[in-house]
């Protein structure tokens, strides 16, 4: 029964959280709007019917947090979720969720605690993380729990009508693109050996100019002109490497890449206000969602690699296309 929890938004996780507990806690479970949720996105006030378990469920006030990542095969060990030299590190999920609830737990808004992630959870990890949190809110372990994707898909199993009731919908599903193709590109750009010509003096593409594209795509003045500061210097070398004879394969994977994202901006380009945030987003999420380009080496090459694709014309729009 695997789902694709990567590829849903956070608000379709949040949902799907909400309803499993519905029915292992009880129907009164409530979840909360979107925006800033003070340290949770649902809340069960009561007797818990089944959670932790039918014979020792958990009362009083329980707090419910869906920490949803677009990553694929992401972990609850990794860095940016539990940090164990410092537990505490606002950068990391756990860290920055601490003192939020703490606060709830001194104001008497918490008796208990339960985050639900898409990530996987070893034992040791479990035990650590949830002693962490005992400690740091001042509540028995016994009352803090993880549930990783394993569980949730456990619960899903055995109450197949959740998502029925989920009604997740694909259209409702965040600008996800695919690393595959433009991870093997990084790769054997940054394993080259740096002998392209890297001059940008006589750069002649034919395409709409950078200030007219920049217009066209609502990206910022401040946040185009740093891009070309930064990577314009790439652009030369980029595309000799691309042109190489030996190269056509990783041309082609290139194109495929720059094809799926230009397409899918296009279908998600409402969800973003300005090309900023979606240059952003995307080289978060290809970060994210491989781990060779999580690699230090490699985490620039993402955003050169981007602008390339961007001032080649490959993404965004063009001024034939307003014109045709």
């Amino acid at each position: 029964m695997k789902y694709a929890y990567e590829d849903m938004s956070d608000e379709q996780f949040e949902r799907l959280v909400v309803i499993i507990c519905q029915h292992i806690m009880g129907i009164s479970t409530q979840g909360f709007a979107k925006g800033p949720d003070g340290g949770r996105d649902a809340k069960f006030i009561g007797t818990a019917e089944l959670f932790p378990s039918r014979s020792s469920p958990w009362v009083g006030t329980t707090i419910i947090q869906a920490k949803h990542t677009n990553g694929y095969n992401r972990n609850c060990s990794e860095s940016d979720f539990y940090n164990k030299e410092k537990k505490t590190n606002p950068n990391t999920v756990i860290g920055g969720e601490l003192l939020r609830i703490k606060k709830l737990k001194d104001k008497g808004e918490l008796d208990n605690y339960v985050l639900f992630t898409n990530r996987r959870l070893t034992g040791n990890a479990e035990s650590e993380i949830c002693k962490t949190i005992s400690d740091y809110i001042e509540v028995d372990i016994a009352s803090v729990k993880i549930i990783d994707i394993n569980q949730i898909e456990l619960y899903l199993k055995r109450y197949p009508e959740i998502m029925r009731i989920a009604e997740l919908d694909p259209i409702d599903s965040p600008l996800i693109v695919s690393p595959d193709d433009l991870a093997e590109v990084i790769q054997a750009f940054a394993n080259q050996a740096r002998t392209l010509e890297r001059s940008i003096t006589n750069i002649n593409i034919e395409r709409t100019t950078y200030a007219r594209k920049n217009q066209l795509n609502n990206m910022t003045e401040a946040y185009a002109n740093e891009l070309k500061r930064r990577y314009l210097k790439d652009v030369n070398e980029i595309e000799s490497f691309l042109s190489l004879a030996e190269n056509t394969a990783l041309r082609e994977r290139y194109e495929l890449a720059a094809e799926e994202f230009c397409l899918n901006i296009i279908a998600k380009r409402k969800d973003y206000q300005t090309f900023d945030h979606i240059m952003n987003y995307l080289s978060k999420l290809l970060v994210d969602r491989e781990p060779i380009l999580r690699q230090a080496k490699h985490k620039r090459l993402v955003n050169v690699m981007l602008f390339f694709m961007y001032w080649s014309c490959d993404i965004g729009e063009n001024e034939d296309a307003k014109t045709q």
